[in-house]
């Protein structure tokens, strides 16, 4: 079972860590047999999977379904769950509740995105509580009403330096992994060698200890848009499309199914 102390001694070592997101039993399979190091069952699903244009209107419910999903196509990957939006913020003891269904759903850790005094006391209380604390800063998907859109972080001289302080800070209250999402290039390396704990980056270029994308649109899947930071390696909604067409043509024109398909 790969663990927290894998991901860090390969930030000691100089390699490169791959994470992926993942929804259900079938996708966290093909990851693992593939040989990805870290699986995120990110609250992206509630775009890629349930069609919503925010990841605001995801639940609880939502989490713990497919974190138990995700968990069941895995052995030895670890997997973290996102803490959805408001289930960390009304008070410790509901972060830490929460927290604790989601490990109970079959996490390995979870995630929580800012570096407000409030979010670093839940930071400080999951850890205390034994719990993988995941950080995430930069774009932070759960707070794009105030941020006022997807918007890159950090690009003054001002917030570049508010952006190191958060790191570090996540870092101190028990964090022990950072998702950087939407910063520059330059800023995610400043962050990467000033902390000890892994950086996963997305839209942060390539010196972060590791690089993660929504696996959708690493597949070509999710195609309403792509992001500027996305490489799509396949594009799997066009081949789907070809697949379900051929599959009508044989079945109007009595093709399919034919006799080796029967009993």
């Amino acid at each position: 079972m790969s663990t927290i102390k894998d991901l860090q001694d390969k930030k000691a070592t100089g390699q490169k860590i791959t994470s992926l997101t993942a929804y259900d039993f079938t996708t966290a399979q093909v990851l693992e047999a593939a040989g990805i190091d870290l699986i995120l069952v990110g609250d992206s699903l509630g775009m890629v999977v349930y069609g919503y244009d925010s990841t605001v209107y995801v639940t609880m419910e939502d989490m713990i379904r497919h974190t138990q999903a995700v968990a069941r196509g895995v052995v030895k990957t670890l997997v973290v769950a996102d803490m959805p939006f408001g289930s960390y913020h009304a008070s410790l003891e509901e972060a830490v509740h929460n927290a604790v269904r989601l490990i109970q759903a079959g996490a390995n850790g979870v995630k929580v995105e800012g570096a407000t005094p409030f979010v670093l006391d839940v930071i400080r209380r999951l850890t205390e509580a034994g719990i993988l604390v995941v950080a995430h800063l930069g774009f932070t998907p759960q707070q794009v009403n105030r941020i006022g859109g997807n918007r890159v972080q950090g690009r003054d001289e001002v917030a570049a330096e508010g952006l190191v302080r958060d790191a570090k800070a996540v870092v101190q209250a028990g964090a022990q992994l950072l998702v950087l999402e939407m910063i520059p290039t330059e800023l995610a390396a400043t962050i990467t060698t000033s902390i000890s704990v892994p950086t996963i980056g997305i839209g942060a270029g390539p010196d972060c200890d590791g690089q993660i994308l929504v696996v959708h649109d690493l597949l070509g899947l999710f195609t309403s848009f792509t992001p500027r930071f996305v490489k799509r390696y396949a594009n799997l909604a066009a081949d789907m499309t070809l697949a379900v067409e051929s599959y009508i043509r044989d079945v109007k024109e009595g093709i399919f199914p034919s006799p080796e398909h029967g009993f």
